[in-house]
């Protein structure tokens, strides 16, 4: 299942990408350090931070999107540099347990 289509069936919005990267995992965290050392390409990525490094982190793991939770604001520069970059972020005022949780159901994870 695509990122899209995971926004899509839990009425997450799509901020920016395309959304047509499969989805083959979840991972949580916002150590970007961590990210980078633990999270798997096709990940689904959730995370509180809203900068610009999570679009380098998300380039270098090559996750399928990003998440951000909880109704988190994404800043203007961020939307834009994702928009250039071609990375998909995702909205949703959900948790990210939440997020993770219903996205496996989905998925069967």
């Amino acid at each position: 299942m695509t990122a899209r289509e995971v926004a899509e069936k839990l009425n997450m919005t799509i901020l920016t990408g395309s959304g047509d990267k499969e989805v083959t995992g979840f991972y949580t965290c916002d150590l970007l350090s961590w990210v980078i050392s633990h999270a798997n390409s096709g990940d689904m990525w959730v995370t509180v931070m809203n900068n610009l490094n999570i679009l380098a982190v998300a380039s270098l793991v090559d996750v399928s999107c990003v998440v951000i939770p909880e109704g988190i604001e994404a800043y203007e520069n961020l939307l834009e540099r994702a928009k250039e970059k071609d990375i998909t972020l995702i909205a949703t005022n959900r948790s990210a347990a939440n997020v993770i949780i219903e996205a496996s159901k989905l998925i069967g994870r």
